[in-house]
């Protein structure tokens, strides 16, 4: 009688072990298989952004225009560079720039020198939700950066320009400089 107690304990515990252990294969599976969707999601709110500022915003913010005199719009990298010296957030960076897609105003730009020289853009008609999607993107990727704009910037900073006045909301401070060398 003790002997088949046992046999029926081990083989009970046997079995339990077996379905525990099912169970963190599965459990391990639905993880891999979340993460993958979350990738692809993310894979495509990239090319989804990217697309939607190609289409939408690089009429005038085109990086492949031949000299800061030719283009119509400061460029992405440009533009990034300042609303992360602003906004170190992501989920603050991409408000901001939807904030101001929606309704640009001289008092609300953080590019003054920009404001002068091009004028404050018109507000696009795009959904919030495509706004968000340009403005991930900016911030979670390298964007392009014109052939000529490093040595634009190097001319700035000669001038004076670009040593954080009017940067940063005020600040004067030269946190600029250092975000444009990590942008590179």
């Amino acid at each position: 009688m003790y002997k088949k107690l046992l046999v029926s304990i081990s083989i009970l515990s046997l079995l339990a072990s077996c379905n525990q252990s099912n169970k963190e294969k599965k459990t391990d599976a639905y993880q891999d298989s979340g993460k993958a969707v979350i990738a692809q999601t993310e894979a495509i709110q990239t090319k989804d952004g990217y697309a939607l500022m190609k289409e939408n915003c690089y009429v005038c913010h085109n990086p492949e225009a031949v000299s800061h005199d030719t283009i119509i719009a400061p460029p992405f990298k440009a533009v990034k560079m300042h609303y992360m010296n602003s906004y170190d957030a992501k989920e603050s960076f991409v408000t901001a720039m939807v904030n101001w897609v929606q309704n640009p105003s001289e008092e609300k730009a953080l590019m003054k020198g920009a404001v002068t020289k091009f004028k404050v853009m018109p507000p696009l008609p795009l959904e919030t939700s495509e706004i968000e999607k340009i403005a991930t993107y900016i911030y979670d990727n390298d964007v392009e950066e014109p052939i000529w704009m490093k040595e634009h910037m190097k001319e700035m900073k000669g001038k004076g320009m670009m040593n954080g006045n009017g940067m940063g909301k005020g600040k004067g401070n030269n946190k600029g400089m250092k975000k444009v060398n990590q942008l590179k």
